[in-house]
């Protein structure tokens, strides 16, 4: 893979924002965003075991999707209490993802501000905590509705990994999903990951990598790739704003609409044809993608 590190701003002009970062779709790390928020200090495991402790939620293992596996569909369940007692312990692979906690403590959304100064869109129904245990992992995807992501992380560090949408060849995207074939876990920290024998065209992929700390929001562009490591037990809250173009709305909604209930219907009929099909499509585009970077 061909990595840079995210930029870095300590503060940011809306000006600059949007003709360095929103328009041309690069991805930054804004310090100050979330400082003066009240729930830079406020938000804490003990805190939100007070707000919404007794909820229940699906919980979610490292475990990669199988032919067989409906999407976002959870591994296990528990309540909200008990799973922050178990990640504050040590090291866990469990993760919560899409958890609208402000359904449960509607007064957290006086706890942040929604930095409309940067970009318009957000979509307000829908604030979502992302919650891990150190060593859980995010495997990599970008998401169906391709929306602007602005991502602050608060209790614990986080390891991020980013590519373009126009990478998706080269990351063996499994065609109608939104995930690769490749697996992504502990790229940091061990050479031989992910499979480069297996995968070659990763080779050639241009991204970036940063690692979030406690009062970080990292500007994720709509339709970029993520891979996300939990180093430490922690949490983080993305705010989603909807793209302005007409094209990109209507992507997002064929995503959510349509794409992925074909895969659902085929996954539940022919499971195995289906994701032999799609892994034999996603080697054949990388393959293609492989011989098109090499000619230029």
């Amino acid at each position: 893979m061909l990595l840079q590190p995210v930029e870095t701003a300590d503060t940011i002009t809306p000006a600059i924002f949007k003709k360095q970062y929103y328009e041309p779709g690069k991805p930054v790390v804004i310090k100050s965003i979330a400082r003066h928020w009240p729930a830079y200090h406020k938000w804490t495991w003990d805190y939100f075991k007070e707000v919404a402790g007794d909820k229940r939620v699906g919980i979610y293992n490292n475990n990669k999707s199988d032919a067989y596996t409906p999407v976002n569909k959870a591994d296990d369940y528990t309540t909200f209490g008990a799973y922050i007692d178990m990640i504050r312990k040590g090291p866990a692979g469990w993760r919560i993802f899409l958890f609208n906690i402000f359904d449960h403590a509607p007064q957290l959304i006086h706890d942040f501000e929604w930095p409309e100064d940067l970009m318009k869109g957000f979509v307000k129904r829908f604030p979502m905590l992302f919650v891990g245990g150190a060593t859980s992992v995010t495997h990599l995807h970008f998401d169906m509705d391709l929306s602007h992501i602005m991502h602050t992380q608060f209790v614990g560090k986080k390891k991020v990994l980013l590519f373009p949408y126009e990478e998706q060849y080269k990351l063996y995207r499994k065609p109608y999903e939104v995930l690769s074939l490749a697996d992504f876990s502990h790229y940091y920290k061990h050479k031989d990951t992910p499979d480069y024998e297996k995968f070659p065209a990763l080779k050639l992929a241009k991204g970036y990598e940063v690692t979030l700390e406690h009062g970080d929001t990292l500007f994720m562009p709509a339709g970029y790739w993520h891979h996300m490591e939990y180093i430490e037990s922690g949490f983080a809250m993305s705010l989603r704003a909807l793209q302005q173009g007409m094209g990109g709305k209507m992507k997002g909604a064929w995503n959510l609409i349509g794409m992925r209930n074909i895969d659902t219907l085929l996954k539940k009929t022919v499971p195995v044809w289906w994701d032999d099909l799609k892994k034999e499509k996603a080697m054949t585009a990388a393959q293609k993608a492989m011989q098109e970077a090499k000619t230029y």
